[in-house]
This record gives structure tokens, sequence and C-alpha cells, in this order.
């Protein structure tokens, strides 16, 4: 990395992000094997564009607030900015720049034309009305709706917007533009003329268990029985849940902002019926301490990393960096083999290099003769790409102005998560340095799995997303 000069310090979220990247580039074949990708480097860590502007609205005691609102389009190369809006007190520019870069190599994962941005306000939704959220959407509308369009930019929801605050926004554009642009925003709701996509909700969650389904089969394991720790409760953590439920898997844990919630007795985990109302809980912004129920612990203040006495598989659905690498050895402790992010980024850097060593080390294992101590790690810019990857659905459903059946979209989203894996595990094989040898497989086929090296999936991932941007931003004249 030394030939390329970078700031530190100033925006540490999105320095991260950037430096992750580029470590998987710098330390691969990538530009040993495609020398002129080099140039694009300096290129790709700057946004295209970033705007910031003032939101003013008026609460329910008829005061003025004031709330800063972002948009950073970060990369159009591949097809129109897209990425989420999030509402919430900890967003800043920094922030915005981390999931917007994640955003474009997430969004190039899929193989669908999506370009990368993020935007929001630090506004925060916990505490306010129906009408105060309806009142804040319309004015964050009143400027944003200058910079965005169906082939333009196309957000959809983040933390702290839902199908209500798409709903919201999307009034207040159709006012303001004086048109019905259907593929402005996604996450619409699939009701009202909405031209919302089915499995939109459930996408981000479900297709991150179809790539955990991926992993695990590569490993020669099987979902069923296994003990899956889970943090978050919101959209993500509940679909991940359900589906591993559906799956036969045990579910040991969710949590919130507050703290975390565990389950006593792994003989009476999570069930539907609890799913459904932690949803019904989150919609009427409660808290899972509200929650009284025998059969589960709630620890305040806490996730749930290191308090479980068995976990197979963890997976933080929650928020950046809630991950750490002594959450990393307690989870090992207690039998983890696998670990995948639901959220952006959910590991810190430290975690990552610590799985990263497990996974190194069971590799090494492998070379031996003698495997032991399997362990995988996923980046949330492959495991979680299923939200985005749903949401590009559904612009291509608002293109041809009809719905596609729920029955189609997952069949679409499974396949687009098998791919994001494979592709991610060749591109691994094919440009890191580490020698996998004659073990590593190229799919998630079953053929000597007990003795498969597991290529890395963090710098498959990064590679993969890299080469496919860098060179439509070269064809584009971006770079040259």
């Amino acid at each position: 990395m030394s030939e390329f000069q970078f700031t530190h310090g100033i925006e540490p979220e999105f320095e991260q992000a950037r430096d992750e990247i580029v470590k998987s580039v710098t330390e691969s074949t990538v530009f040993e094997k495609n020398p002129d990708l080099k140039r694009c480097l300096p290129v790709i860590v700057e946004p295209e564009r970033v705007i910031q502007f003032r939101v003013t609205w008026e609460d329910d005691k008829g005061n003025t607030r004031v709330n800063k609102g972002y948009r950073v389009q970060f990369n159009s190369a591949i097809g129109p900015y897209k990425g989420g809006l999030r509402f919430h007190p900890s967003v800043n520019l920094s922030i915005l720049k981390f999931l917007g870069f994640e955003q474009i190599f997430k969004n190039a994962l899929t193989g669908l034309p999506i370009g990368g941005g993020k935007g929001g306000s630090d506004f925060d939704p916990h505490d306010k009305s129906d009408n105060e959220i309806r009142r804040f959407c319309q004015a964050f509308m009143t400027e944003l709706h200058r910079h965005i369009g169906a082939d333009i930019d196309v957000p959809a929801g983040d933390i702290g917007v839902g199908g209500r605050e798409i709903g919201f926004l999307y009034g207040a554009y159709k006012r303001l533009q004086q048109k019905r642009d259907f593929g402005v925003l996604t996450g619409k709701d699939t009701r009202y003329g909405l031209n919302g996509s089915f499995i939109r909700p459930e996408a981000t969650g479900y297709g991150l268990i179809y790539f955990v389904l991926n992993m695990l089969t590569y490993m020669g394991k099987d979902i069923k029985g296994k003990y899956c720790a889970v943090s978050g409760s919101g959209n993500v953590a509940q679909f991940a849940a359900k589906k591993l439920i559906d799956l036969g898997a045990i579910v040991m844990s969710l949590s919130d902002s507050r703290g975390a919630l565990i389950v006593k007795d792994a003989a009476k985990p999570f069930t539907h019926a609890d799913i459904d109302f932690i949803a019904e809980l989150k919609v009427r912004k409660g808290s899972l301490e509200e929650i009284k129920d025998d059969r589960f612990t709630w620890l305040p203040g806490q996730r749930p990393w290191k308090n479980l006495p068995k976990v197979d598989i963890a997976l933080p659905c929650a928020t950046q960096n809630e991950n750490d690498a002594d959450d990393v050895e307690a989870l090992v402790k207690v039998g983890c083999f696998l670990i995948a992010e639901g959220s952006n980024m959910g590991s810190t850097d430290a975690a990552v290099q610590k799985m990263e060593a497990l996974r190194i080390a069971y590799n090494e294992s492998v070379k031996a003769g003698k495997p032991a101590g399997q362990f995988w790690y996923a980046p949330g810019k492959a495991s979680n790409a299923g939200g985005v990857a749903v949401s590009a659905l559904e612009m291509a459903q608002n293109s041809q102005r009809m719905t596609w059946a729920p029955e189609r979209v997952d069949t679409e989203l499974n396949n687009i998560m098998t791919n994001i894996f494979n592709e991610s595990v060749d591109n691994s094989a094919t440009y890191t340095r580490e020698a996998l040898g004659a073990n590593v497989k190229k799919s998630a086929d079953k053929a000597d799995a007990a003795v498969s090296a597991l290529p890395s999936l963090v710098q498959g991932a990064n590679i993969t997303g890299f080469i496919k941007v860098a060179n439509a931003m070269k064809v584009h004249g971006d770079w040259w």
C-alpha cells in the first residue's frame, strides 16, 4: 500500500472500508496480471459527488427543527447510483462514505446494472410521532428530489427508513416532480399501486442465509440443528431468523441498541411467533427488554457473542463494527466455525484479521493432511447483497410495469447469492497469493468437502467487485 498515499484519521469508518479494498487488491496478483488497473485505484476511492443539505421541519409543538441531509453518489460506472437512506443520530459523512463505497462493490457482485451510493440524515425517528416522521420525510425530499431519478440515483431504505418512510418520501417526490416515476425509489409497498417487489423486506435476511447455505455445502456441513447467534432485531435479523427456523436451525439470540435477548434452553429457541411479536414491537418503537418470557435472559448493554454456551454460526445483523477480535475468540471457544455478516462492515479490522488467521490455520492443517479447526468468514458486501439485489429486481419490474410472483423473485435472489459465492471463491483462488493448492474447489459442490481448503471470501469479494467496476470505469474514460 506504500505507493498509494491516502489520508487517515479524518473519516475512520470510510478509511476502514477503503483500506480493506486497497489491501485486498495490492496484496493479491491483480495488478501483476492486470497492471493497468493500478491506475484506477486513486480514482475509485473518491466519490463522484457528495451532496449535503439542510433539512428544516416542524415538530408537533410547532417548533422549527433542523437536521443535516446527505447523498453520497459514489460511483455510476455500472449503472445509476444505488443505495439506501439511513435516518439515525450517528449518521455523518464518514459513515455514509463508507456505506456508499461498500455499496459500489456489493452492487457489482450482484451482476446487475447498478452503481453505488448512500444517503441519509442524523434525524432520529425513534422518539418522533408518525406526523413528525412524515413532515421530516417531506422536508428531506424537498432537496433530494433534485438529485435522483430512475436512471440517475435510486435510493432505498436502511436503518430508520422502512416501508412507511419510503411511502412518505415517494409521495413527496411525486408532488414535487409532478410525475409518477415508480423507479426512483425501491423498497416500496406492493399494495396501493406503488409497484414494489415481493420479497424485498425479506431479501437481505433471506439472501444472507442463502449465502451461508453455499458456505456450509462447500464445508461439507448441513444447517439443520446448528446453533445460530444472531444480532439485531430489524428486518435483516428478523427474516434471517425466520429462514433459519424454517431450515431447522436453532436461533439462540437477537439484540437491539439496548442489549441482547438470549435463549436460556436450546430446547426452547426463538419461534416464528416470537419473531412476529418482535416485528410488531419494532413498529411501535419498543425494545426487546420489554419481552417478559421465562425462556429468555435479557442482558442490558451487551451483544450476544460472549453470552452463549454453544454457537455454530454467528450472524452479525445490527450495525457496523459490532464484532471485534475478542468476540471472535469467545465465539470460537464455544464451537463457532462460521461468521457471515448481515450488517455492513459488521466486523472491526481486528476481527477480520483474527478470522482470516483462523481460516489460514485451518488451510495449513489441510495441507498437512490433518484437517482441524475449520473456520470461515463472509464479509457483508458479499453475504448481505440480497437486499440490493432485490432492489435492482424491483427496478426491473418497475421498467416492465409489472410485479413478479414471490416465487420468481425468491428464485432469482437465491441464484444471485450463489453466483456471488462462486465468483468470490473463484477469484480468491485465482488472484490471492495464498498457496491453496489442489484442495480448493471452484463452487459450492460437495466433492471432497471434508478436505477442501477455504479461500478468502474477503479478498475474493473485494477483488471481484473491484475488477468489474474498474474495467467499466476504463471503458467510460474515468481513468486511462
